[in-house]
């Protein structure tokens, strides 16, 4: 018999699926049947698939030590993947780091091993933190390829979801910082809803209601606020708060009210000064418990707003609220 003691990292996983993660060699056929003929068990209790683990508990397989060797999955050995990250804090329980444009936060379908998530997990399986079979510590917020700043890192399911509900309940504080083209006087907030094209990657505004043969697309409701801070020539500085976290959100609303965001030729702007990529740099995040974490303003970015004569220095803890 082999004992699992369930830790913090697997507290709230059903048990079907801790089974399939600790041990990928048994199908999931096989996995229903060790449960239902009672070769896995639950403080010494036979369970259902769907029974919720919690920390404390002790999962009892009936199994030899070598059928159990040969099931477990072997530990990731991430080779290859750097380990090249800023760390803006770090604890038990969350990782802040500062991601630079143009990693990816998630791997997609052209990039699987250079992403941000897969270089903390490298980081942490380096350090003993996650041995790859436990759960895996996750993104709780997710940033545009080439959008720089703070990404927050959940280290366990429970404060992953605890991240995940402030953030849909709007507690946490999310600003950027961007360079639009134009200029832009005073206070605004854009509350346009927005449909996502995702074989395109894009995201429009919905002023359409209707789309083909009559189907009325999905709409998702959004919110922007933001707050000119220096004017030069035709570009505004602008201070951007979250208020809803849609893919492209910022860079949609505000091409939208004829006013793209410098370098993002996605969206209708356009490159300046060596600059290819949008001007965006989410540089400051607030968590629900008073928590704050800036991320400093990447070389490039800061070169190109100075050679505007534009200021440097990230703003105040101010609100953007009009």
């Amino acid at each position: 018999m082999v004992e699992y003691p369930i830790t913090r990292a697997e507290n709230g996983k059903k048990l079907h699926r801790f089974l399939r993660q600790n041990l990928p060699g048994l199908p999931l056929s096989g996995v229903y049947k060790w449960i239902r003929v009672g070769r896995v068990k639950v403080n010494r209790k036979k369970g259902k698939p769907d029974l919720v683990l919690h920390e404390g508990d002790t999962v009892q397989l009936f199994v030899s030590d070598e059928e159990y060797a040969a099931l477990r999955r072997r530990g990731p050995k991430f080779q290859g993947v750097p380990r090249t990250f800023e760390i803006l804090y770090e604890d038990g329980d969350l990782l802040v780091v500062n991601k630079p444009a143009g990693l990816l936060t998630h791997p997609d379908r052209q990039e699987h091993r250079d992403t941000l998530i897969n270089r903390v997990l490298a980081y942490l399986y380096d350090k003993g933190e996650w041995d790859g079979r436990a759960f895996a510590p996750a993104a709780a917020n997710r940033l545009d390829r080439n959008t720089s700043g703070i990404v927050l890192i959940g280290k366990h399911a429970q404060v992953l979801r605890e991240l995940a509900d402030e953030i849909r309940g709007r507690r946490v504080d999310k600003r950027y910082l961007a360079l639009v083209h134009g200029r832009i006087e005073t206070p605004g907030t854009l509350k346009q809803a927005l449909i996502r094209d995702h074989e395109k990657n894009r995201t429009r505004l919905a002023r359409e209601r209707r789309g083909r043969h009559g189907v009325a697309p999905e709409t998702l409701e959004a919110e922007t606020r933001y707050r000119p801070l220096a004017v030069a020539e035709r570009l505004t500085l602008l201070d951007i708060t979250l208020l809803s976290g849609r893919t492209h959100q910022i860079r949609a609303h505000l091409a939208g009210v004829g006013h793209p965001l410098v370098g993002d030729i996605k969206y209708g702007g356009k490159p300046l000064r060596g600059l290819r990529h949008q001007f965006l740099h989410a540089y400051a995040l607030t968590l629900a418990d008073g928590r704050r974490f800036v991320a400093p303003l990447p070389a490039e970015l800061r070169k190109l707003l100075e050679s505007f004569g534009l200021p440097t220095d990230l703003p105040a803890e101010t609100s953007t609220s009009t």
